[in-house]
């Protein structure tokens, strides 16, 4: 896709990946739409970049749908929908079911429903974009995190299921996997990710790579490209992946 003249969806584009993949749209001359709960820094982001801001929360079926409805009756047809908000905590099975629902509703259940209010639209269209932020731990696990892992691996799941599905309907569908990000998510996390610290790359960095893929409709995105080693050792070898990992965590425990 040439982002030249389209009409570009960003959720959680108020600050991290989602205010840098604006920023990148916006250079590559995309009218973007910056979607988040917060209204300051969208506007922020919007002004920044030409853009319009609205209020949005993912977790809620109805505020897609109003998300889209709003975007094409201002700016037109949407071409790229980036399903970009998160949130991470940590958590395990002992954690409430309020902290797996929440983190479902928004890592996961968010993109199910821009999905549902997109695809008939796009179909009806002839073809449409649609770019989901996942996680490297969408491939391989997040140590201490139990809700994000299993989100992110249903993001992924989701993404190879919408690629599958709707690619003879013009469906485009790209997968971002990025490993530490310099993010206020990879700042608040505490010393359990903190060897992620060590190779995390900028927004920046990775909104470059999302604009690349996009231009080539690559479907995995790895800002980090050590990832698809790893997510190869975890295919080939799992039970020695497997003791890899135990033994990563022990050391992270010292």
């Amino acid at each position: 896709m040439d982002l030249a003249g389209k009409v570009a969806v960003v959720t959680g584009g108020a600050s991290g990946i989602g205010a840098a993949m604006t920023k990148a749209f916006a250079a590559q001359g995309a009218q973007v739409a910056v979607a988040d709960l917060n209204r300051p820094g969208a506007e922020a982001v919007a002004l920044a970049t030409g853009g319009i801001a609205i209020d949005t929360d993912v977790s809620q079926e109805a505020s897609n749908a109003n998300l889209i409805d709003t975007v094409e009756e201002v700016l037109g047809p949407i071409d790229l929908f980036c399903a970009n908000a998160g949130i991470a905590f940590a958590g395990s099975e002992q954690s409430p079911d309020e902290d797996w629902d929440r983190m479902w509703r928004v890592n996961f259940l968010s993109h199910v429903y821009a999905a549902r209010h997109l695809i008939p639209r796009w179909t009806e269209r002839g073809g449409g974009y649609f770019l989901v932020t996942a996680s490297a731990a969408g491939l391989l696990t997040n140590l201490g995190a139990a809700q994000y892992a299993v989100t992110k691996h249903a993001v992924v799941a989701f993404a190879e299921w919408l690629s599958i599905t709707y690619a003879d309907d013009g469906i485009r569908v790209s997968c971002l996997c990025p490993q530490g990000v310099l993010t206020p998510i990879l700042e608040n996390a505490g010393e359990v990710v903190e060897f992620l610290r060590t190779t995390a790359v900028t927004p920046e960095h990775v909104a470059a790579d999302v604009v690349a893929a996009i231009a080539e409709e690559r479907f995995l995105i790895l800002p980090h490209p050590e990832v698809a080693r790893f997510e190869q050792r975890r295919a080939s070898d799992r039970a020695g992946w497997l003791e890899g990992m135990r033994q990563l965590r022990r050391n992270l425990k010292r």
